[in-house]
């Protein structure tokens, strides 16, 4: 069960970071365009280039048509993308100044609550997005310039929280076992101390 979950929350990483890079590649694209395009509406881009200034921008050059929307729907999706393989690897930030002096039951016991609290809270965010994203389907809202449907980002953003929230319950699961059996299944603290 821990190769699958471990499988699932690393595939859904790895496509959390291939859509964040092609954000990025269409981030600095359309500020490249931007800047181009002001450039050649400038005094000193007409001076330098005189009439090819008017060429270039008969062409299109300038920032991506609704680059904001598809950034604003691609980061969501990229969050809630990372947010499994973080959670199956301990990879959240923990601050231990109380708990480093508790033992060893203790810290079991908090970190078996902590992972239930997470699961709850993952899932109430998968129950979310689906309402919204029903929302969004029912008043068939687009985006501004592109006009696409908003429950796009919804949906894709839903699929990568139900994954983070199974991996959640899984989690929360062999913290129990753990907790109750007093055996070790995944290691703790993976994540970064402070």
């Amino acid at each position: 069960m821990h190769r699958f979950m471990n499988g699932l929350a690393r595939n859904m990483a790895l496509l959390g970071g291939i859509v964040l890079t092609l954000l990025i590649l269409l981030t600095c694209v359309s500020v490249l365009g931007r800047g181009i395009n002001t450039f050649l509406h400038s005094g000193l881009g007409e001076a330098l280039l005189g009439g090819a200034t008017q060429t270039l921008l008969d062409t299109g050059v300038g920032p991506i048509l609704g680059d904001y929307e598809l950034v604003e729907a691609g980061i969501a999706f990229a969050i809630f993308a990372f947010l499994p393989f973080c959670q199956i690897t301990n990879g959240h930030a923990t601050v231990d100044i109380f708990t480093s002096k508790l033992g060893v039951n203790a810290n079991k016991f908090i970190q078996m609550v902590v992972e239930v609290v997470f699961a709850l809270v993952l899932m109430l965010i998968a129950w979310r997005l689906y309402d919204g994203m029903l929302s969004k389907m029912r008043y068939t809202e687009t985006t501004f310039l592109l006009q696409f449907p908003v429950w796009w980002g919804y949906a894709a953003s839903l699929a990568a929280a139900v994954v983070a929230a199974l991996v959640g319950v899984y989690m929360a699961g062999v913290r129990s076992v753990e907790f109750f059996t007093g055996r070790r299944i995944i290691a703790p603290a993976g994540g970064a101390d402070h």
